[in-house]
Parts: structure tokens; C-alpha cells; sequence
């Protein structure tokens, strides 16, 4: 077994909570994620350091159909028999948030949220809990979720309290909640994230009244001292002067400047310097009209002309440096959403990524990006599969450096008990 803590990742997505978690010293021991690119995507990342991941053993698909006895039966053994316990320190989820996210609402058309499979997650990720007894577990999910309602007539918040008193039935553990903002721990995103925490009780040594997991420290406090870089600082390295659209640029157009940069570019203590490989920079080929519309908001530092103005959702800005209030952006699934800071276009997948705070050594499995029902789904005829395109993973993912924060303080706890 390794002197590293240990965890379980359910819902994995492309694996930036697990990332945070693995910088942190975390060892993944067994992974879930039901869409086939994302857990590509999550698997291929990991198979030089932590090859097992790939036996069927320890990676799953549906949850569903991982909830009785002998699948925990069967799950111990194999953990003991690969890794000498079957004891699990942490384990993290984040179930599938479209039902309870501000795009999700509008995806999700006119079905009420109970009936959403994926909004019942929560209790399949209690059972694994309950099952693996774990010293820690954390749920994470959008702001959305604390006023969201099973349907139309019910009371606002009611699903937020449904799931807390959830992860509040399972014995033996001390739950607190709290409401994070990604740009507290070093992520140039706004990213407003509820995350629910339960540790052993034996392991809380102060357990107030209070409910609020950052007060009872069960999250690190605010990296005051090392605050959220500028999109300029993350993304300047990757701006290529002789860009061209629906073209990609395959080799790194200049050297990394500043420490974000370094570290992007970092893999196995080496810098990647200019000319040498780069990937995921592939852009769009854009209309001369919505060109010359982004370099109207570019040239008017995100005010949209008159002229280009519509009915529809219009881009936002990537500005280069944040005013006083700090990074206002969350990055979402959908590329067009945003203007790059300088150039006239949508910004790349690679860029994307960046903004999660993932390496650029990170690659990412499945289609570029998709639309229409093939990522939204159908509820109302019962068509929930999803396509889950690159952007879509970059967009569902847990920043990395959030992750890797919260991932430090719970080995603290783990370590001082």
C-alpha cells in the first residue's frame, strides 16, 4: 500500500477534482464516471502513474449498477488484494448538475426536477458512503442547488435540504456545508460551488454549532497571499500571432513568462520551451460577420456595437486583467460563450482548460464540441443521453487548484487527528 491517503472519485468527469486531489497526495484507488470520453479522458491521464485504474475493477460506468452487497463485497477484496486495504480515506463526488445549473435549467425543459434521474445521484453516492465508510467524503455541486425545487409549486431550497439531510442520516459523521468561490483558491474563475463535507466525528476535534464548513475547518481558508492570476498572465504564452480560423497551432509560439505559465507547461520537472508540441489549440472557423463582431467587442473592451447587438445570449469578454472585484467569469461547456482577450475568436479548448487550471500535459478524449440535442438531451422525451465533448468536460470539471486546496486541508485532518 502506498503512504499516501487514498480516495474514490464517483462522477468523476474528466478527472480535475481527482487531479487536485492527486497533487495534493491523494492516490486514486477506484473511479466512476458513466460517460465513455470523459472516463477515456480521466483514464488515459493516469496511466503511467496509476496503471490498475484501467482493470474493470476499479473504474465503473452507471452507479446504478454498483449498489448492492456483493459489488461492496467484491470492491473491498479487490482494494485489499491490489493495494493491502480495503480502508478508504476520502471519498469525492459531484453528481451531474444540469437539472439544478442556470444552463441546465434551460435544457431541461418543462420536466419537473424529480423527475431527472441524475438529480437523484446523491443517494446513490450516500449508499457508497455508507457502504465504504470512509474518514472523509465531499460532495460538490452548483450554487443552483440551494434554491432549487422538485417542481414548480414546491418551496424554494427544498432539494438542498433533501440532500443535506442525506449525508446527514449516514452515522458516525460530523456534516457541514459551505458556499465557495473558486477565485479564493487561486482559479482565475468566479465558479460559485456548494460543497457538503463529512469527516468521522472521531477525527473532529472541535465540533461547533456551527454549520459552516470553512468557520469549522473543514476548508482551507482564502488564499489571500496568492491570489487568482489575470487571463493574461494564464493565456499569453498560447497567443499566436499567425493564427489562422478552422486552422490549430501545433508547437508553443513563444516561451512561458511568469510563474502560471512555468507551471501550465510543466510535466515530470521539465518546461516545455518555445517549438515543442502543443495540443488542444485548435480554432474555429468563424464568419466574416461574427469576426468582425468580436473584434468590435475586443476593440470596445466587451461592449457589444449596436449593429451587432441580438435577441439571443451575446459573448462575453475574456478581459486581459480583472477590475477590483476580481475574476466575474465561470467557464461553461459552451466555447462561444466567451471572446478571447486579443484575438477575434472563441478561445480553445486548451485555453479552456487553462482556465480550470489544468496542465497542459492534460489531454482530453472524444469530440471537439457538439450541440443542439446531441449535449443538451431531450427530458421531455426521455432522452438523457449526452454527447460529452471536450468543452463540456473542460466546462463540468472542479478547477484543479480548488480541488488540490481543499485536498491539503483534508490531509491535515487526516494527519492530525
Amino acid at each position: 500500500m502506498t503512504n499516501k491517503h487514498n480516495f474514490i472519485d464517483l462522477f468523476a468527469g474528466c478527472g480535475g477534482l481527482s487531479l487536485g486531489m492527486e497533487q495534493a497526495g491523494f492516490t486514486p484507488v477506484y473511479v466512476n464516471e458513466i460517460n465513455k470520453d470523459a472516463l477515456s479522458t480521466y483514464l488515459m491521464n493516469r496511466r503511467e502513474e496509476f496503471p490498475y485504474l484501467d482493470d474493470p475493477k476499479f473504474h465503473s460506468r452507471d452507479i446504478k449498477e454498483c449498489m448492492d452487497d456483493k459489488f461492496f463485497t467484491t470492491l473491498k477484496r479487490n482494494l485489499k488484494k491490489q493495494h493491502g486495504t480495503s480502508e478508504i480515506d476520502l471519498i469525492c463526488g459531484g453528481p451531474p448538475c444540469q437539472g439544478f445549473s442556470g444552463i441546465g435549467i434551460r435544457r431541461s425543459y418543462s420536466v419537473d426536477k424529480k423527475h431527472l434521474p441524475s438529480n437523484h445521484l446523491f443517494e446513490d453516492m450516500a449508499r457508497f458512503v455508507h457502504k465504504m465508510q470512509p474518514k472523509i467524503f465531499l460532495f460538490e455541486n452548483v450554487q443552483g442547488l440551494m434554491n432549487a425545487k422538485w417542481d414548480k409549486s414546491g418551496e424554494k431550497g427544498e432539494i438542498f435540504k433533501q440532500v443535506l439531510a442525506t449525508f446527514r442520516s449516514l452515522k458516525g459523521y460530523t456534516v457541514k456545508y459551505k458556499l465557495v468561490h473558486s477565485k479564493d483558491y487561486g482559479v482565475p474563475q468566479n465558479r460559485p460551488r456548494i460543497l457538503i463535507i463529512g469527516i468521522k466525528s472521531q477525527l473532529v476535534k472541535d465540533n461547533n454549532s456551527s454549520e459552516d464548513a470553512l468557520e469549522s475547518g473543514f476548508l482551507p481558508d482564502p488564499m489571500m497571499a496568492d491570489p487568482y492570476p489575470n487571463l493574461e498572465e494564464i493565456f499569453s504564452d498560447l497567443v499566436d500571432p499567425n493564427f489562422e480560423y478552422g486552422g490549430e497551432t501545433t508547437t508553443y509560439p513563444k516561451d512561458p513568462k511568469g510563474k502560471w505559465q512555468v507551471e501550465f507547461r510543466t510535466k515530470n520537472g521539465r518546461v516545455l520551451r518555445k517549438g515543442e508540441p502543443l495540443t488542444e489549440q485548435e480554432y474555429s472557423n468563424h464568419t466574416p460577420r461574427t469576426r468582425a463582431k468580436f473584434k468590435a467587442i475586443i476593440d470596445n473592451e466587451g461592449e457589444i456595437p449596436e449593429e451587432f447587438k441580438t435577441k439571443k445570449f451575446a459573448q462575453r469578454w475574456l478581459r486581459p486583467k480583472w477590475k477590483n472585484t476580481g475574476p466575474s467569469i465561470t467557464i461553461t461547456s459552451l466555447p462561444d460563450d466567451f471572446v478571447h482577450y486579443k484575438q477575434a475568436r472563441t478561445p480553445t479548448v486548451r485555453e479552456c482548460a487553462r482556465a480550470q487550471t489544468f496542465p497542459d500535459w492534460y489531454q482530453f478524449a472524444g469530440k471537439r464540441t457538439t450541440g443542439g440535442i446531441r449535449r443538451a438531451g431531450n427530458p421531455r422525451e426521455n432522452i438523457f443521453e449526452r454527447e460529452v465533448p471536450k468543452y463540456t468536460q473542460i466546462g463540468n470539471a472542479v478547477p484543479v487548484k480548488l480541488a488540490e486546496e481543499i485536498g491539503l486541508n483534508f490531509k491535515k485532518i487526516l494527519c492530525n487527528p
